[in-house]
């Protein structure tokens, strides 16, 4: 699992498909948003939870379909079947990869971009704490998606489909959450609702993707 997990980071750092095009589109995404609802900060200031929670997001869309695809055209995904890891592990180890070259580099930036869009001081705290809870859980709903789409030709679009329903409590209650302590209001119910979620997510979908890929792959 170690050298799988080794293999995936340096494959995902090399095709600068994860790391860099994940931050990238975070960065154009909070520096677009001024220019279509205006400068005012008070107006930046309310909307800067959702927005940067919906960024995160998408970023990490971006590179979803490439999660098993790159297998799966070179046939190393076959090997991977055939060998001593199960199925479950493999999602497990293609889910923490993706989440440490996406996921974990979209929850350190986000007090920077918080800046930007006048994010007021008691929600940095409590967006960073929300997305290190919740972005784990889309990596792993990624992951399932990329499995269900598996051999599919420029499944790109339908996996964006499939998953995008399945992110959404996750938004909400992390969204809900930055916005909360923006007000002063108390936070610990979406932060357990969204901590339930994930741990929900990393307990089910990788057999639920396990299930599909011995589908698609016989």
């Amino acid at each position: 699992m170690r050298a799988l997990f080794v293999r995936d980071l340096r494959l995902a750092l090399r095709a600068g498909g994860g790391f860099g095009l994940g931050l990238a589109f975070f960065l154009i995404v909070v520096v677009l948003v001024p220019f279509s609802v205006g400068p005012e900060p008070a107006l930046l200031a309310r909307i800067a939870p959702g927005v940067l929670w919906l960024g995160a997001l998408l970023s990490c869309l971006l590179s979803l379909d490439r999660l098993l695809a790159v297998d799966f055209e070179d046939g190393a995904l076959d090997l991977l079947a055939t060998s001593p890891l199960p199925l479950e592990g493999i999602v497990v180890v293609k889910a923490a990869a993706h989440w440490v070259t996406t996921g974990l580099p979209l929850v350190l930036v986000a007090p920077v971009l918080g800046v930007l869009l006048n994010l007021p001081a008691p929600g940095f705290g409590v967006l960073v704490l929300s997305l290190g809870i919740g972005t784990p859980a889309l990596s792993t709903i990624g992951a399932f998606g990329a499995a269900l789409t598996v051999g599919i030709k420029r499944g790109g679009l339908l996996l964006s489909l499939l998953v995008l329903p399945l992110y959404v409590p996750t938004l909400i209650f992390g969204a809900e959450a930055a916005r909360r302590a923006v007000l002063g209001l108390d936070v610990s119910t979406p932060l357990m609702l969204l901590g339930g979620i994930t741990a929900g997510v990393l307990a089910f979908m990788p057999f639920a993707a396990g299930v599909v890929l011995r589908v698609n792959l016989r």
